[in-house]
């Protein structure tokens, strides 16, 4: 054979085998069940630790004089004051004012032969309350969901 028929043959094969192919199409997937269910479930927990500690203090103090059958022996019934100690904390300082104990006001019974009631009371300056709190919080969060589906 020359290679005319060859072509020719060879053309004639390629053409027969073409017309024997099929084209290609994909087949759509379907899902096959009736029916079926999906649980989801998430916990979370959390744990939160807190300090407090609070301090509370008087930077002045606190005089009171009550009674009966008393006087003042002296020029004033307030008392003088000074300037005491300080404190600084986390940057704050605080200069306390004190009573001058050795210019505070007399007193004196006023009829000896009477009764009296004498009452003097003093708080100082310095710290009054301290309260901590320690304090822990667990915090749990629980979701559950249940999908059903059916066909």
């Amino acid at each position: 054979m020359d290679r005319l028929h060859e072509g020719i043959a060879l053309g004639f094969i390629l053409g027969i085998l073409h017309g024997l192919m099929q084209p290609g199409h994909s087949v759509p997937v379907v899902p096959n069940f009736t029916q079926g269910s999906l649980t989801s479930k998430t916990e979370t927990t959390s744990v939160v630790t807190e300090v407090i500690n609070s301090m509370d203090y008087n930077t002045g103090y606190q005089y009171s004089v009550t009674g009966t059958n008393i006087k003042n022996t002296g020029n004033s019934i307030a008392p003088s004051t000074t300037s005491g100690n300080s404190n600084t904390l986390n940057g704050v300082t605080s200069t306390w004012t004190t009573l001058d104990a050795a210019n505070k006001p007399s007193w004196s019974i006023v009829d000896n032969t009477k009764g009296f009631q004498f009452t003097e009371t003093l708080q100082a300056p310095g710290l009054a309350n301290h309260t901590i709190i320690n304090r822990t919080t667990e915090i749990r969060s629980v979701t559950e969901s249940t999908s059903i589906f059916s066909q």
